[in-house]
């Protein structure tokens, strides 16, 4: 399979199927913003975030692309996976085990800590930006309603995933200091 093809070099790509439609369209943007989300689970699984998350995200981004696949096929085509609310509890079932081994949240965290955290927060940013498009996508055409559930979790099984990811590297979550509390410790 050759990687260019020439066709989209006037501003146009084709979706499954053959449909040609401009690169920005809102379909188009919805499923670039979750192949971005998958390239930033990649980022953070190469920054090592440890032999079970590491194989939990790997199913993350085969996931990705059945959502990708899903966003790129607009209609009932034939012989595409579609995502269904099997993944969807696939990521729940995997955000209660995580979340069970955590240390309860008391307050607001702040993206950061390890490396591979800052990776997670940053594809989970992502991830909801990859929501909104397809939110937006579903007001005007047909979208799979999974794919949006589908998002939602993932953002917070990235979301626990970041903080497990700190935990397990010996590194605390980085605490929100609101600016009373702020005042407070500088004595104001």
């Amino acid at each position: 399979m050759k990687i260019y093809t020439r066709t989209g070099d006037e501003g146009e790509t084709g979706l499954w199927g053959g449909l040609r439609v401009p690169k920005d369209a809102p379909r188009v943007q919805a499923y670039g913003t979750v192949d971005e989300c998958n390239a930033a689970i990649g980022v953070a699984r190469a920054a090592g975030v440890g032999a079970e998350l590491d194989a939990l995200l790997a199913r993350v981004q085969n996931d990705l692309f059945v959502v990708g696949a899903d966003l790129a096929t607009p209609g009932e085509a034939a012989n595409i996976p579609r995502i269904d609310q099997e993944a969807v509890q696939a990521l729940e079932q995997a955000i209660d085990e995580l979340e069970a081994r955590l240390e309860p949240l008391r307050q607001f965290i702040l993206p950061g800590g390890s490396l591979s955290a800052a990776y997670l927060h940053l594809a989970r940013t992502i991830c909801r930006r990859a929501e909104r498009r397809v939110v937006a996508l579903s007001h005007n055409e047909p979208v799979n309603p999974q794919v949006a559930v589908y998002l939602n979790r993932l953002s917070d099984l990235l979301f626990v995933a970041a903080r497990f990811a700190n935990a397990n590297a010996g590194v605390p979550d980085v605490p929100w200091e609101s600016p009373r509390m702020r005042g407070k410790a500088e004595g104001g």
